[in-house]
């Protein structure tokens, strides 16, 4: 291929990246969470069924992830553990929950030292693909299977923290990018 075909090709992909990037950042900023409480039944990493109900009486730091994730999801929970970190024993009344969004490869036995490597207080939640879309699309979030060469996948997905109440109400999002200093001083203002 001649050397001016391969700097257009070049340019091409960064364009549409760039357009791509834009376009996503339009469209997280666009969704918004249900603002009632979404009820779900899931199974946690120790391979116990949890639903919302199980989480009243804590405010929620809910994520949605998946465990083979490069950079956002690993790079977001050490936020979440460092902003728990510095709430101190404030942090005993926040539970941080790791929804998978790829639960074919995301079983329990995955998620439970995947999850042990952020912190004790994490819990993770798996179930069937319909149950896990229903609660991520309640929360407006986005994730696609996206094919690598050699039958391998990931998974595109957007990266917000979704802060729920006590009673499990939908209160605010925060962007999978906030530092775990800046997470921590908002926590302390809503708790």
């Amino acid at each position: 291929m001649p050397r001016k075909s391969v700097v257009i090709l070049l340019l091409a992909l960064l364009l549409s990246s760039a357009t791509a990037a834009l376009l996503w950042r339009e469209r997280d900023a666009s969704v918004q969470p249900a603002s009632a409480s979404v009820p779900f039944r899931l199974i946690d990493q120790d391979g116990h069924a949890r639903s919302d109900e199980d989480f009243r009486g804590r405010f929620v730091l809910l994520y949605f992830g998946y465990s083979d994730c490069p950079d956002a999801c690993p790079t977001t929970l050490l936020r979440i553990a460092g902003a728990l970190d510095k709430l101190g024993p404030k942090s005993a009344s926040v539970v941080p929950i790791f929804v998978t969004i790829d639960p074919a490869r995301d079983k329990p036995s995955v998620l439970k030292p995947y999850l042990a490597e952020f912190g004790q207080s994490f819990v993770g939640l798996t179930g069937t693909p319909s149950a896990i879309g229903k609660v991520a699309h309640a929360y407006g979030v986005y994730f696609a299977k996206h094919p690598l060469a050699g039958g391998n996948y990931s998974m595109d997905h957007s990266s917000t923290i979704y802060l729920l109440d006590a009673q499990g109400q939908f209160l605010k999002t925060y962007d999978g990018d906030i530092g775990a200093a800046a997470l921590a001083d908002d926590l302390k203002k809503v708790m």
